[in-house]
């Protein structure tokens, strides 16, 4: 059999109890370790789940999957992952080749930065398409993500922005070379992905656009949601480069149409409740 996981967003105890009791019955227990990250390190979920964890990253994962699933053809194997199990399409796909080579497989779900978001106070019914903001190069700065928020907003519709995660990536030169030389994993924060919203908003401007989003648009950061050092911030796009959030991992919310009750609650994190004063953005239904 193979479990798939979810472990939730904040440390080794947001496992659930049908989680932990399978993780403790399998033989051999992989950790998902390249499209999210708990709190806590790998030491800390080995003592609490009385289990050896193996590490298993993108490149375990996209290169020697048959090993794992042909494992699981002879024992239990559990394949844990931070959140939810189905929050990275990875994983349907090791879902599909254990159907393929005709290994059953059980998903055992938990809380996710999808439903979590719902801790500043926006309505969860009253987001649209999810987008994902991902680090810009000197020679690569898409801006596809930005055109999926502005079709959010004109509909009414908030939006959750995912902030990209680099871990156990090459640089171009040692990729060409065949070198197994990483860089220092990065994580990109509220700052960041601000400071690239705000730089396609200067370009659509230039283009002679009128976008939909400004430097005034209401935006919520979020920082370690679920963990004992949950920060939340709400106020203007220009704002939220600038605000302080600590350490990783970052998501950034981008607001349509507000209900008052969503406006009340974002308030109690506000930058500066002045930021709130001019908001047309309410609904009143």
């Amino acid at each position: 059999m193979l479990y798939l996981v979810g472990l939730g967003l904040g440390d080794a105890e947001d496992i659930t109890v049908k989680g932990l009791e399978a993780v403790r019955r399998c033989r051999r227990v992989y950790l998902e370790a390249y499209t999210s990250v708990l709190t806590v390190g790998k030491e800390a979920l080995e003592e609490f789940y009385g289990k050896e964890l193996i590490l298993a990253d993108r490149e375990m994962v996209e290169q020697e999957a048959d090993s794992l699933l042909k494992e699981a053809d002879v024992c239990d194997v559990a394949f844990l992952v931070v959140g939810d199990p189905f929050g990275a399409t990875t994983h349907s796909d090791l879902v599909l080749r254990a159907v393929k080579l005709g290994i059953p497989y059980k998903v055992i779900h938990n809380a996710s930065i999808m439903n979590a978001v719902g801790c500043c106070g926006l309505q969860l019914y009253n987001f649209g398409e999810t987008v994902s903001i991902v680090f810009w190069t000197d020679t690569w700065k898409p801006e596809s993500f930005f055109d999926k928020i502005e079709k959010n907003r004109r509909n009414g519709m908030h939006t959750l922005c995912l902030l990209d995660i680099k871990v156990k990536e090459q640089s171009l030169e040692n990729l060409m070379k065949g070198r197994k030389i990483y860089e220092p994993p990065r994580y990109m924060s509220v700052n960041q992905a601000a400071e690239q919203l705000l730089a396609i908003i200067q370009n659509r401007r230039l283009q002679g656009e009128k976008p939909e989003i400004t430097e005034d648009t209401i935006c919520v950061g979020l920082a370690r949601v679920g963990a004992l050092d949950e920060k939340i911030a709400s106020g203007t796009l220009q704002q939220m480069s600038t605000v302080a959030l600590g350490a990783p991992l970052h998501s950034l919310i981008v607001t349509g149409t507000m209900h008052p009750l969503e406006l009340e609650m974002l308030k109690l994190f506000s930058v500066d409740n002045s930021s709130f004063e001019n908001s047309a953005c309410q609904r009143t239904a």
